[in-house]
């Protein structure tokens, strides 16, 4: 749908600066690619002030500090990268969906489905399970026995709730995910392993976004916790038992163990390991291919990863890291006989005085 700039501006709570206000706005596009039809946004980032003086947007989402350097029509905001995220829903948003149930889908006479639900073609919906208002289940879908979905969530599609899992209201669960599997709980006799049933839930908050082929374990003894507002990418296995706090962000192919606990606010960088039993502070950010292996108790930025560099120079590091056991006997050597050489030096001194 498209738009008028008057009404992109009450929509997003901008100032309109410049620019005819019934002017209609239909697309979003980058700065450089923007045609006179098309809103675009500015970070406020001195590097992308070239490519907005040449734009050719029909609007441009941009802070107070850059709007008078803006050659197009300004909507004035305090976040434009959020403005520029509502925008999009304003001008794309989402098909209407029919109510009702598909006659391909199964679900059981003991399920509980709002009246504005749509039970998508070959899902399955099971006994006492309960799907609440403008709830959209996706082709192929399976809810368990026992489990609830929050009003207006949607599963897209090939998404899987576990027997007596919860997820909460506005939540939005890509295609491939699965919440409430097994947890890896496995017991050690006679040398064979013996599987540890897992009897916990997984309880997700409100406004939760889970992408495709994301893995949410269900606790051993107790729940495994999203809380509401946390964003998890693609691939991400989430162990049995973990927590994660509100608002906290994780992108794809992190790996959290058994029963840890990581904060609010945090975000973590993609491909990061997070071992057991530990616990991360709120507001605490993680970057990319970090291993977390013990608690960490202070907000703040995290790192242990190395950057890429040349082979030639890898090489050559680890060639001396090699050596850093010998290296840290030589120089405990050198410091012992340095602490020697300082006494008999004193001593000395103290001889020539008398």
């Amino acid at each position: 749908m498209d738009l008028t700039l008057a009404e992109l501006a009450k929509g997003l709570n901008a100032e309109l600066r410049g620019g005819d206000a019934h002017a209609r706005i239909g697309g979003v596009a980058a700065l450089h690619s923007a045609t006179s039809s098309d809103l675009s946004f500015m970070l406020g980032q001195r590097m992308h002030y070239q490519a907005l003086q040449r734009t050719r947007a029909g609007a441009v989402l941009i802070d107070k500090e850059w709007a008078d350097k803006c050659p197009a029509p300004a909507l004035i905001v305090g976040n434009p990268h959020a403005a520029f995220a509502r925008a999009i829903a304003l001008l794309y948003p989402d098909p209407p969906v029919e109510t009702g149930i598909h006659s391909s889908a199964v679900v059981h006479p003991e399920a509980e489905i709002a009246a504005s639900a749509h039970i998508g073609p070959f899902a399955y919906v099971g006994p006492g399970s309960r799907i609440g208002e403008d709830v959209v289940i996706g082709p192929g879908c399976v809810v368990e026995a026992g489990a609830w979905v929050g009003d207006h969530s949607r599963l897209i599609a090939r998404v899987f709730i576990g027997a007596d899992c919860a997820v909460g209201k506005r939540c939005v669960i890509q295609p491939g995910a699965v919440i409430g599997a097994d947890g890896f709980g496995l017991a050690k006799e006679d040398g064979k392993w013996i599987k540890v049933p897992q009897i916990g839930r997984v309880i997700v908050g409100d406004d939760v976004e889970i992408g495709a082929n994301t893995t949410i374990d269900r606790g051993a003894i107790e729940d495994t916790r999203i809380e509401n507002g946390v964003k998890l990418d693609n691939q991400i296995q989430v162990a049995h038992n973990v927590h994660i706090g509100e608002n906290t962000a994780i992108a794809g192919c992190v790996g959290i163990a058994g029963s840890a606990v990581i904060g609010r606010d945090c975000t973590i960088g993609g491909g990061v390991g997070i071992a057991g039993h530990l616990a991360i502070a709120d507001n605490v950010h993680v970057t990319g291919m970090s291993l977390i292996a013990s608690d960490i108790k202070e907000p703040g930025a995290y790192s242990s990863s190395l950057p890429a560099q040349s082979m030639r120079q890898w090489q050559k590091n680890m060639a001396r890291l090699r050596h850093l056991d010998d290296m840290a006997r030589k120089m405990k050597r050198l410091e012992s006989e340095i602490v020697a050489l300082k006494k008999e030096l004193s001593k000395q001194a103290k001889e020539i005085e008398r």
